[in-house]
């Protein structure tokens, strides 16, 4: 994902085989051959055809709401309502800046702005968008050290978990984790892991301790707007997951 006010990045790459058995040595493999497909959107995407994304076999979507403390989706409400009309199961994401302000100011801004959850079923969890600085190359960490940028997604998770009842999805790529926290182990039994992996078959070695992943995102063009998403597991656990258990 990408932040609504620079250019979206380019990722190359194509998935081999969405639709196979998705399995992970040493990690639990996907639990049938053809997982709930997904996607998640921005400003990018501006006026989404929910229905016809629907009927194209979108599940599930991720909508950006927020960045930072000073940026929202103008488009969020429409497409976080519209999503849930055409019958997917949606959730609120927010791409962190750690070298803005604290994470628990920002945890906060998203859930007054689109971060919320209930446990009806349509609400999956709110999820923390924590990669590549793209506003400085030099820079991919914000300027952060590791020790520093644990406290700064513990400090969001912490605040977010106050506010809505659950822990925070955490987006991010294995090489970012490994470089901006150390490859810390801190998130990996609370936090569902949404991985970012393009080009290949399987999401690849994960970071920080996670046995297994959630969400992958494979892909960041396809048959569905936005980026290209898989979750692990049946539509029931799907369901099962958006309400907390």
């Amino acid at each position: 994902m990408a932040p609504d006010r620079t250019p979206l990045r380019r990722r190359a790459g194509a998935l081999a085989a969405a639709t196979t058995v998705l399995a992970l040595a040493g990690v639990a493999p996907a639990a049938a051959a053809r997982p709930p497909r997904g996607h998640d959107v921005s400003s990018h995407q501006r006026h989404v055809d929910w229905p016809t994304a629907r009927a194209k076999g979108a599940r599930f979507v991720y909508v950006k709401a927020t960045e930072s403390t000073d940026y929202r989706n103008p488009y969020f409400s429409p497409q976080y309502a519209g999503a849930r009309r055409a019958g997917l199961l949606r959730g609120a994401y927010h791409f962190a800046r750690p070298d803005t302000s604290s994470g628990a100011r920002q945890a906060a801004y998203f859930v007054r702005h689109g971060g919320d959850w209930r446990p009806d079923g349509w609400t999956l969890p709110p999820a923390l968008d924590i990669e590549y600085n793209p506003y400085d190359v030099k820079q991919r960490c914000y300027g952060v050290g590791r020790a520093r940028m644990v406290r700064w997604i513990r400090s969001f998770s912490d605040e977010v978990e106050r506010e809505t009842g659950r822990r925070p999805v955490i987006y991010t790529t294995a090489h970012w984790w490994r470089l901006c926290t150390g490859d810390s182990h801190a998130f990996s039994a609370t936090h569902a892991l949404w991985i970012a992996h393009h080009g290949t078959s399987r999401p690849g070695r994960l970071p920080g301790g996670w046995r297994h992943w959630t969400f992958w995102q494979y892909r960041v063009k396809g048959g569905l707007p936005g980026d290209q998403n898989l979750f692990n597991g049946r539509a029931g656990r799907l369901r099962a997951f958006a309400r907390g258990r």
